[in-house]
């Protein structure tokens, strides 16, 4: 490699830790008011992952919760500090409305739930987050966002490899190809699931299957990666368990076609265990292995270059981005219109998996 291209890999690398990141603690307001947050559903996630989260941001708080289980309301009031007048249940979450203590509410529901939840949020008149994927369709999604801007309420989808670092970087690349034109994206994610009855990703009414769950990462990895948008695309689904994946697809492979003539290979699984993200470029190649994973994110390039800059949390860095664009009333890193994207795609792959034929997206 040449010294000005490794100069160039170098500072790029710095740079973007700075200021692709556009709400780092560089500008963090001192001694603004924390964002109070509310979380909807107390399932895994936001049990294990992003209640912990939480306590590790510097612009938010976890003040609310909404849950259909009166059982987990003790442990989580006495662990979190949260009082009786922010506990709600699905019925009540519209009387969040009156609580100043709360300015978003975080939806984490299954997918097949979002839409539902995040436009009663909206209607409420605070912020939502809603994590990924946004919802089942593309009408969902653009109902979600006609509600947020009718009520005037930022909102966010959690797509949160978009504001970890060494991802950061590689979204930059798209732009300065310091590798090159790039020729193909290969993004895999699966992982092997072994109690399948016991999880809703095995209903197709809630949003479940391979492809809404993890496939939307490797989905917006080939966007994201290219800094394109699909023309056209092909797809295979396979399940090596018909007695238990009855609904759902168990494996889906897909296949993008870009204006510049890049090509993106997609796989996702819940049968297998996948993780990387490879990009293939006329002067070399870079890759993230594993590129979505809550922790350990790292990759390299093909002339030595790392990509292995390490944060405590994810979801804490992702929520006090989000937490910034309402503190200081700009732009959101992942919007929407970014959410819908992904789920206009993904009704083609499935369509184009049942018809065996190529669907065009423009």
């Amino acid at each position: 490699m040449t010294s000005n291209r490794r100069t160039f890999i170098k500072n790029t690398s710095l740079l973007l830790g700075y200021t692709l990141l556009p709400y780092t603690n560089l500008y963090a307001i001192s001694g603004q008011k924390q964002i109070g947050v509310c979380l909807v559903g107390l399932g895994n996630y936001s049990t294990q992952i992003l209640a912990p989260a939480l306590q590790l941001t510097k612009h938010c708080k976890l003040t609310g919760i909404v849950t259909g289980s009166p059982w987990k309301i003790p442990k989580w009031q006495k662990r979190y500090g949260i009082p009786d007048t922010n506990v709600y249940n699905y019925d009540t979450m519209h009387q969040i409305a009156n609580n100043p203590n709360i300015d978003v509410i975080y939806i984490v529901v299954p997918t097949g739930l979002h839409a539902k939840y995040a436009i009663n949020a909206a209607n409420a008149g605070k912020h939502v987050w809603c994590e990924k994927p946004m919802a089942k369709t593309e009408a969902e999604c653009r109902a979600i966002i006609d509600a947020c801007e009718k009520n005037k309420v930022k909102l966010t989808i959690g797509y949160r490899m978009q504001h970890e670092p060494n991802t950061r970087t590689i979204i930059g690349w798209a732009n300065s190809k310091p590798y090159g034109k790039i020729k193909t994206v290969r993004a895999e994610i699966g992982y092997h699931v072994r109690n399948p009855a016991r999880t809703w990703r095995l209903n197709a009414e809630l949003g479940g299957g391979a492809m809404y769950d993890l496939g939307v990462y490797a989905l917006n990895a080939a966007r994201y990666t290219t800094g394109e948008e699909p023309i056209s695309v092909t797809a295979q689904q396979i399940t090596t368990r018909p007695k238990i994946f009855t609904e759902t697809d168990e494996t889906t492979h897909f296949m993008l076609e870009f204006p510049s003539g890049a090509i993106a290979h997609g796989k996702t699984s819940l049968g297998k265990s996948l993780h990387e993200l490879y990009v293939d470029c006329e002067n070399g190649w870079y890759t993230l292995a594993p590129f979505s994973m809550y922790t350990g994110v790292e990759g390299k390039t093909s002339d030595g270059t790392l990509l292995n800059t390490y944060i405590e949390s994810q979801q804490a860095l992702q929520m006090d981005d989000d937490a910034r664009s309402i503190i200081n009333n700009t732009a959101v890193l992942v919007p929407g219109e970014e959410g819908i994207k992904d789920i206009k795609i993904v009704e083609a792959i499935y369509k184009a998996a049942k018809s065996g034929e190529t669907i065009s997206l423009i």
